[in-house]
C-alpha cells in the first residue's frame, strides 16, 4: 500500500514538472507541449505582474521626488512631468488591452484569425521611441513607458509564435527579422555613423514621427467602415475615448517639453479620436450588425487596430459574422467534394 502511494506521488510530481506527456484528447490530437506552453504563459504573466509592480513603484518614487523639491514652482518642466505621468498610466492600460485576446488564444491553443503584424509594429515603434528618448536624454517618462512597451510586446509575440500555425509562425519570424532586427539595425547605423550631434536627434525624431503617422491608417480604415455601414459595431467608444485622452496627455508632454516630434503625432491622434467619438454619437443608434446579404457584402473585420498616439498599435478581436463563417465552411466543403470527384 505504501509503495502504491509513493508511486502515485512520484507520478503526480513528474506530471507537474512536465516529464510526463499528456494523454490524447477526445479529438485525437496529442498535446505533448501543452505543459511547457502553460509554464511559459504562467511565467510570462508572473514576470509581467512583477515588472508592472516595479514600474508603478518607480513612477511613485518620481512623483515623491518631484513633489519634495524646495520652493517648487509650476513651470514648463513640472507641467511636462504631470502630463507625462498621466500619459504613462493611460498608455500602460493600452498595452495591457490585448491580454484577453491572448488568454483566449491560450485557452483555444490557436491564434485563429488574429494577425501578428500589429504587435510587431507596436514593438518596432516602442524600440524607436525608446532609442529617441535615450539620445534626447531629457525624456525620462518616454523611456519608462516604451521600456515597458517593449517587454509587453515581446511577451505577446512569443505567445503568438507558440500557438500559431506553421505558416503564421514562419511569417511572423520573417517580419520580425525584417522589421524589428534589420530595419532597426539600419536606423542605428545611419543615426550613429551618417549623422552626428543635434542633427542625429532631429533625424531620429522625424523617423519616429513618420512611423507614428503611417500607423494611423488602421483607425482611418475603421472610420471609413463606420461611414459605409452606418454601424459602430467595429468602433467601440471606450477605444476612441482612450485614443483621445492619450493624445491629450502626450501632446501636453511634448508641448511643455518643447519637442515637436512628440507633440505633432498627437495632434493627429486627438483629431482622429474626436472624429471617432463624433461618428459614434451619430451612428450609435444605427445598424448594430453589418448586413452581409447585400450584393457586394463587406468583408467582416477580424481585427481592429487602435493606435496610441506615440505610434503603438494594439489589436482588439472582433468575431466574424456567423453567415460569413457558414459561407467559408460551405466553400471548404465544396473544395473537398471537388477533390473527391
Amino acid at each position: 500500500m505504501t509503495t502504491t502511494t509513493e508511486h502515485m506521488k512520484a507520478k503526480r510530481h513528474a506530471r507537474i514538472v512536465g516529464h510526463v506527456k499528456t494523454k490524447t484528447c477526445n479529438n485525437g490530437e496529442t498535446l505533448e507541449g501543452e505543459l511547457a506552453c502553460e509554464a511559459v504563459l504562467i511565467i510570462s504573466i508572473t514576470r509581467l505582474v512583477e515588472f508592472g509592480r516595479s514600474y508603478l513603484s518607480l513612477l511613485l518614487v518620481l512623483v515623491i521626488a518631484q513633489s519634495q523639491k524646495e520652493n517648487m514652482v509650476i513651470d514648463h518642466r513640472t507641467l511636462a512631468f504631470t502630463f507625462g505621468m498621466l500619459g504613462n498610466v493611460i498608455s500602460f492600460l493600452v498595452f495591457l488591452a490585448p491580454v484577453p485576446t491572448f488568454y483566449r488564444i491560450y485557452k483555444k491553443k490557436s491564434t485563429e484569425s488574429f494577425q501578428s503584424l500589429p504587435y510587431l509594429v507596436a514593438l518596432f515603434s516602442s524600440m524607436l521611441w525608446l532609442y529617441y528618448a535615450l539620445i534626447k536624454k531629457d525624456a525620462v517618462l518616454l523611456v519608462t513607458i516604451n521600456s515597458l512597451g517593449c517587454v509587453i510586446e515581446i511577451i505577446y509575440i512569443v505567445l503568438y509564435i507558440i500557438y500559431a500555425t506553421r505558416n503564421a509562425r514562419n511569417l511572423t519570424i520573417k517580419l520580425f527579422s525584417a522589421m524589428n532586427m534589420a530595419s532597426f539595425a539600419l536606423i542605428l547605423l545611419v543615426t550613429n555613423f551618417a549623422v552626428h550631434g543635434p542633427l542625429r536627434v532631429q533625424v531620429l525624431g522625424w523617423i519616429c514621427v513618420s512611423i507614428s503617422v503611417s500607423v494611423f491608417a488602421a483607425p482611418l480604415s475603421i472610420v471609413a467602415q463606420v461611414v459605409r455601414t452606418k454601424s459602430v459595431e467595429f468602433m467601440p467608444f471606450n477605444l476612441s475615448f482612450t485614443l483621445t485622452l492619450s493624445a491629450i496627455m502626450w501632446f501636453g508632454y511634448g508641448l511643455f517639453l518643447k519637442d515637436i516630434c512628440i507633440a505633432l503625432p498627437n495632434v493627429l491622434g486627438f483629431v482622429l479620436g474626436l472624429l471617432q467619438m463624433l461618428l459614434y454619437t451619430i451612428y450609435r443608434k444605427g445598424n448594430k450588425k453589418v448586413n452581409t446579404n447585400e450584393k457586394n457584402p463587406l468583408e467582416p473585420l477580424k481585427n481592429i487596430a487602435v493606435v496610441n498616439p506615440l505610434g503603438t498599435g494594439e489589436v482588439f478581436p472582433v468575431e466574424e459574422d456567423e453567415q460569413a463563417k457558414q459561407s467559408e465552411g460551405d466553400e471548404k466543403e465544396k473544395k473537398a467534394e471537388d477533390c473527391l470527384v
